[in-house]
């Protein structure tokens, strides 16, 4: 394998093995973005794609974008980018598959690795902008092969083999775990929805029916007669009903008998009059229920 770094038996590495094969070492930088190079490593490979990024967040930045900023977790298994906030893997960039790793002797800020995509199968170089570190971020990842090395050579080559296996299975569930987020979002919408629909639509044959005791209006109809008073006397007797004039003629809005000009014969009125009577008797009950309306 080669690298950008070289294994030097009196090398004195910054960190314990136990941290880099245990567990990880973290670091925060700016990422400027990574870009398909055609070799797997070189000098001017990763010079080239640095100038090709640099000019590209140079653009970025004059349109009023910042660099954004990532976690680096480096381990014998990888090099991991996250979202420093949301802690959120943005690539993972497992270490058999990184070729070179280098930092820029023009620029100390700025340091690179090579690593080919699992799936596309392609190289690709990752450039980083780390104003104190990066430097010792390169020697860190050297750390984590030199370590990983001999963990390979120690195990006749069967780690690897398991690496790349459980890497493939935790891709695999990380992709079951996006498909069943989408899946849950979908059953939610779908709940949404019928639930909206079920407020806005009434189900078949609930029809209220319009109660007979309303008018055109949908109002109860104005009744001047008043009910009779059922109060009991001091005795407990009901009193006597007081005797009217007449008890089944019942009076309008006005307080006159209400007329009615149909109670008389067909042949009591000339065609002509009774046509104006019919008339005048539309005319009243319009106004009686604009009345009615009103009143209530």
């Amino acid at each position: 394998m080669n690298r950008a770094f070289s294994r030097k038996k009196d090398k004195t590495w910054m960190h314990t093995p136990e941290a880099l094969s245990k567990h990880y070492i973290p670091y925060n930088a700016k990422f400027l973005g990574s870009t398909e190079v055609e070799q797997p490593k070189g000098t001017e490979v990763v010079r080239d794609a640095v100038r090709k990024l640099k000019f590209a967040r140079h653009i970025k930045k004059s349109e009023g974008q910042k660099t954004p900023k990532v976690e680096l977790q480096i381990s014998i298994y990888g090099v991991k980018i996250l979202d420093p906030k949301t802690k959120e893997v943005q690539h993972n960039c497992q270490l058999h598959r990184i070729s070179f790793c280098a930092d820029d002797k023009t620029d100390k800020r700025i340091f690179t690795f090579i690593c080919k995509d699992s799936e596309s199968n392609k190289h690709l170089c990752y450039v980083f902008d780390s104003e104190k570190c990066a430097e010792e971020i390169t020697l860190t990842i050297g750390q984590a092969f030199d370590l990983a090395y001999r963990k390979f050579l120690e195990s006749g080559g069967k780690d690897v083999e398991t690496r790349k296996q459980i890497a493939g299975l935790q891709k695999k569930i990380q992709e079951l775990e996006t498909e069943n987020i989408e899946l849950k979002n979908k059953v939610q919408d779908l709940e949404n929805q019928l639930r909206i629909n079920q407020i806005h639509t009434s189900p078949a044959g609930s029809v209220t029916p319009k109660s007979p005791s309303t008018d055109i209006f949908d109002m109860v109809p104005f009744s001047p007669i008043s009910p009779q008073s059922s109060t009991p006397t001091r005795n407990g007797t009901q009193p006597p009903p007081v005797p009217s004039r007449s008890a089944e003629i019942k009076r309008d809005l006005f307080g006159a008998e209400p007329f009615d000009p149909f109670s008389c014969g067909a042949g009591d009125f000339p065609p002509d009059i009774q046509s104006k009577l019919d008339e005048m008797q539309r005319q009243r009950w319009l106004v009686y229920h604009i009345l009615i309306s009103i009143l209530h």
